[in-house]
């Protein structure tokens, strides 16, 4: 019967993914832990390794694994590259290790082990045999062992302890381990795996509008004028540049100042309303700039180290060409018009919808995977997708793994606030990065609350948050009465706990000017141009500097799910801390931007091994200073107006500082 050889049994897979039917996300390049409950009957030892394959290759790689506790088994899995891989588990009953055990207990009880040492000779020979895993290297250790061994006594009990000690050494068991039979060797089924490039987990967003960069509220800003606003950009030390959707804005139902119905002459209408005489999707706004001012930008980025991420919104004004081309992708109404968008209660005038069945299916599915390619062409591999969960799950997955197949290093970020399994399930569906609740988690328990649940549950394999902190479309409500406390004290706290993160600009000017009882920005910039003074008195460019900063020289700080939170007696107080290495950043953070509060923190002495009176070494990261904490716990004042937050890093011992 086939089912008696897969005797171990595998379970618990942690990168398995609703049964398989999705990938989970790692990051090419990066190590990433594999886990799995892994047994068998009865006390022979078992082994274990993590396979893996580029989809559709033939070559399989694989990862030993190691023994955890209570049948559970880990791996550090390095996918090398980008794209679709497949990750699988093979178990088996390790008989020369078992081996090794159990002669070890009869020698060291006094009994002759004679016969067992002819045994274990017929487990080397075994492996000389094998299924064509033995190198050369191996087979030519395993003969010469073979051979020494032959010439010894085989009945003399005083030789018996010699030949235990050749046949059973740690090199010849480790060498067994990795060339011998695979006895009952049992494979979990192939999983997928998606392997992003570095930029999918760790990144750092600034928004910026391209029509108020020009300096003047009588003229529109260009390309060129984005181009003279990188230096700034980067001397933040961002890496990710933004742009809200760069296509013809429509004229009709356009909104003006404050998203009123009634716009002036000169006003230029929000930049979804997308579609004009002059293109749609793949068309440039022509205030703007051509294509060739755009390459330009793009390549003007990329030598400041910034990549170009474009707003992908599948919306349209109602001057939108499709709609003249292609009438069967709307849905029309009895009166022969279309509806325009809704949210209830807001209200898109200048909007309407596409449909994605009946006749849509699949020219709009095609129509809207081929501009992404296009704007790929153009040298984008980033997209902030606009409202991704009011349109099919379907298209999403569909359209996602046409890109990739061209091109894997593509990201998608889904701007989704929504219900939790529904921003799930587009994480799922391929998108690179997620949107998240973080906005409006301000207290001490529901940040813990949520960040856990991002960190330490089946989440993690799938979803990556990007910790926006405003937008053009959330002015939060923390933010309108903080001042500038709070603002530090939301950017650090994205910043740190974040592998992504982002700011619209006007956040380091401590923008917070909100429609009365909204959420909403006045005077927004999704209906007029700006100008923005970013030098002015009470900016935070330090604090976004140093930020930025730290978060490229210190690895603990560049990755996610390696977090833990940390005892603060003070409600007001959230302390935690990330590991990476030898590199450990602590930080805490006085969510409170009214109040000062003192606090004894605990310094986490356990996690280097040592007792609670031992003293370690501390680099205060703010200001470069170093000295000592003595013992488990110390005493930290964190004034809002002076220095909401402080950063730490902790040296193990014997570790060069």
């Amino acid at each position: 019967m086939a089912l008696a050889a897969e005797r171990l049994a595998i379970e618990g897979v942690s990168i398995e993914v609703d049964g398989g039917r999705f990938a989970a996300k790692v990051v090419a390049g990066q190590p990433y832990e594999v886990e799995a409950d892994i047994f068998s009957d009865g006390h022979d030892s078992i082994d274990a390794v993590v396979l893996f394959q580029r989809k559709g290759s033939d070559e399989v790689g694989e990862t030993p694994m190691t023994f955890v506790e209570n049948d559970r088994w880990t791996a550090d899995l390095t996918l090398p590259e980008p794209g679709d891989h497949e990750v699988s588990i093979l178990a088996w009953r390790d008989l020369f290790l078992t081996w090794r055990k159990e002669v070890a207990k009869k020698h060291a009880a006094g009994q002759s082990i004679a016969l067992e040492l002819e045994e274990g000779r017929q487990l080397l020979s075994a492996a000389l045999e094998s299924d064509g895993r033995a190198d050369e290297a191996g087979r030519q250790t395993i003969t010469a062992l073979l051979g020494e061994d032959a010439g010894q006594p085989a009945s003399e009990a005083d030789h018996e302890g010699l030949r235990f000690a050749r046949l059973g050494a740690p090199d010849v068991v480790a060498l067994m381990r990795r060339i011998g039979p695979r006895t009952n060797a049992t494979p979990y089924r192939w999983l997928p795996v998606f392997a992003d490039r570095e930029a999918a987990a760790v990144s750092a967003w600034y928004e910026l509008m391209p029509r108020s960069q020009s300096g003047s509220m009588d003229r529109h800003g260009t390309f060129d004028d984005v181009i003279g606003r990188l230096p700034y950009i980067r001397d933040l030390g961002f890496d990710v540049l933004y742009f809200p959707p760069i296509h013809p804005i429509g004229k009709t139902n356009r909104k003006g100042r404050n998203n009123t119905l009634t716009p002036a002459d000169d006003d230029p209408g929000s930049p979804y309303a997308i579609g004009a005489p002059e293109g749609g999707h793949d068309a440039l706004h022509p205030e703007l700039g051509s294509f060739d001012d755009f390459a330009r930008l793009v390549s003007a980025a990329r030598d400041h180290g910034l990549e170009i991420a474009l707003d992908f919104a599948i919306q349209c004004s109602p001057d939108h060409p499709w709609i003249r081309e292609h009438p069967e992708w709307f849905d029309w109404r009895p009166d022969g018009t279309i509806k325009f968008a809704e949210n209830p209660p807001k209200k898109y005038e200048d909007i309407v919808n596409v449909h994605f069945y009946r006749g849509a299916l699949p020219d709009l599915w095609i129509a809207l995977r081929d501009i992404v390619l296009f704007w790929v062409d153009k040298g984008v591999r980033i997209f902030r997708v606009d409202n991704p969960h009011t349109k099919p799950f379907p298209f999403w997955e569909w359209m996602i793994a046409e890109v990739r197949a061209k091109d894997p290093g593509v990201i998608f970020l889904a701007e989704a606030f929504t219900r939790p399994k529904v921003m799930a399930r587009l994480a799922k569906v391929g998108f690179s990065q997620s949107y998240s609740y973080f906005t409006w988690r301000n207290t001490k328990d529901e940040l813990t609350e949520y960040l856990t649940e991002l960190t330490a549950t089946d989440v993690r394999h799938i979803m990556r948050p990007n910790f926006f902190v405003t937008t053009p479309d959330i002015n939060p409500r923390f933010l309108h009465a903080s001042g500038r406390p709070g603002f530090r004290t939301r950017l650090v706290l994205a910043a740190t706990l974040g592998g992504n993160y982002g700011i619209y600009n006007g956040y380091e000017i401590c923008e917070a000017a909100a429609v009365p009882g909204k959420e909403e920005f006045l005077d927004s910039e999704k209906y007029q141009i700006r100008v923005w003074d970013m030098d002015q008195p009470g900016n935070i460019q330090d604090d976004i500097r140093l930020m930025n900063r730290l978060r490229h020289e210190h690895p603990a700080l560049r990755q996610f799910t390696d977090l833990t939170f940390y005892e603060a007696d003070s409600d007001h107080v959230l302390a935690y801390g990330k590991q990476a290495g030898d590199d450990f950043v602590l930080v805490h953070v006085n969510l409170d931007p009214h109040n000062a509060h003192e606090f004894r923190l605990e310094v986490p002495l356990w996690k280097f091994g040592l007792p609670d009176e031992a003293s370690i070494e501390v680099r205060d990261l703010i200001n470069g200073n170093s000295f000592t904490w003595h013992g488990k716990y110390q005493w930290l004042t964190l004034e809002p107006d002076t220095r909401p937050y402080a950063v730490w890093q902790l040296i193990a011992p014997g570790v060069a500082c």
